[in-house]
């Protein structure tokens, strides 16, 4: 803004030429009568009506006038800038009362309903696919057993062949109940069980063999929560002792449970050799891709981003009852032989639903759970 003097011809000030004005008031009000809504309206008033539009830069310019040019520029520019206020003020009433009629026909409440309705909820997928699971071996004669959460460290521990200077058993994998002794070890004997293989302990104390059994529940270990891991999750596992089991009788249990979940076509599984302290010989237990059947092994051009092209998916661990877990439930494992295995129920349902965050399943946000259906 240049300082006043009193020889500055105001005609030669464009912003405040007669024309000029009269041109920044037309385009003003016709973009606020072109405004369609109040989002447009605010719009509309920032550029014709805010402290950058033409409007306002030429009522700064009045002050680089002479004192007897100002009244006739200022009220020249005022009356503009009267005008534009006014179609701004009427246009949003305008447009107000068309959102009121319109919100009133939208969003009309029927008040003749129950007012007792509740909306809809839906069944949790873990819930769905747990109770799938146990539908697949309790068709198989095996029974569904149960257990406390906060379990006896013998059989969360001991009784499954897993020494007291093991590293599970401390701090940084396990929750123990209550405080700790001035030593390293805990002294409250109690824990949050880290696995459903307590379950079956008890249910080799509580039956006689033959036993078929399996465990379903949640177990906890000290596991930070992000899109791949949770300290509360759910595992699924499974118990036969009986004469004359064998690894055979183990596979044949496990292509059975993917073919019935996965659909039987082409799902088999396969063993790796690995180390449990309660099971002897050991083994991961994998089951081939179930969206590409294996064929995307070696094939670039048909990848799959499930399995990564490997053709296998790593489901859980399994392997023979080790002799030590049978002689601790009073089991003679010369008479008889079992086999167990487990896995986790979370981990089955992201990449058999393509859940990438963990986190989702915890939330407790009904718009995660209603896309998985009211299935029972």
């Amino acid at each position: 803004m240049s300082a006043p003097n009193k020889s500055y011809d105001p005609v030669e000030v464009e912003a405040l030429k007669p024309e000029e004005i009269e041109r920044a008031r037309e385009a003003a009000l016709a973009a606020i009568a072109a405004a369609d809504g109040l989002g447009a309206l605010r719009e509309v008033k920032a550029a014709h009506a805010g402290d950058r539009s033409p409007l306002a830069l030429a009522n700064r310019e009045i002050g680089a006038l002479p004192p007897q040019a100002k009244a006739e520029a200022g009220k020249r520019v005022g009356q503009a800038r009267g005008a534009v206020n006014k179609a701004l003020k009427i246009r949003q009433e305008e447009l107000e009362a068309e959102r009121d009629e319109r919100v009133l026909v939208e969003e009309a409440v029927d008040v003749t309903l129950p007012h007792d309705r509740v909306p809809a909820g839906a069944r949790h997928p873990l819930t769905t696919l747990s109770e799938r699971i146990e539908d697949v071996f309790v068709a198989m004669g095996y029974e569904v057993a149960e257990g406390p959460e906060a379990e006896a460290e013998w059989f969360n521990f001991d009784a499954l062949n897993i020494p007291p200077d093991h590293p599970a058993r401390t701090m940084q994998d396990t929750f123990f109940v209550q405080g700790r002794a001035h030593g390293r070890q805990p002294d409250s004997g109690v824990v949050l069980r880290t696995h459903t293989s307590p379950v079956q302990i008890r249910s080799l104390l509580d039956r006689e063999p033959p036993v078929y059994v399996i465990c379903p529940g949640r177990v906890f270990r000290t596991d930070e929560l992000d899109a791949t891991h949770t300290p509360v999750f759910t595992q699924v596992e499974l118990l036969a002792v009986d004469e004359g089991l064998t690894m055979a009788d183990l596979k044949g249990t496990l292509d059975h449970m993917v073919q019935a979940l996965f659909g039987g076509e082409g799902m088999r599984t396969r063993l790796r050799p690995n180390y449990f302290p309660f099971t002897e010989p050991s083994a991961e237990m994998d089951m081939v891709c179930y969206k590409c059947r294996g064929e995307s092994v070696g094939n670039p051009d048909r990848p799959c981003r499930t399995c990564s092209s490997e053709g296998w998916i790593e489901l859980g661990g399994c392997g023979m009852v080790n002799p030590r877990v049978l002689t601790a439930c009073g089991v003679d494992p010369d008479k008889y032989s079992g086999f167990a295995f487990g896995f986790g129920i979370e981990r089955m349902l992201m990449f058999r639903h393509n859940v990438e965050d963990m986190r989702d399943m915890v939330e407790g946000d009904v718009r995660f759970t209603r896309p998985f259906g009211m299935e029972i």
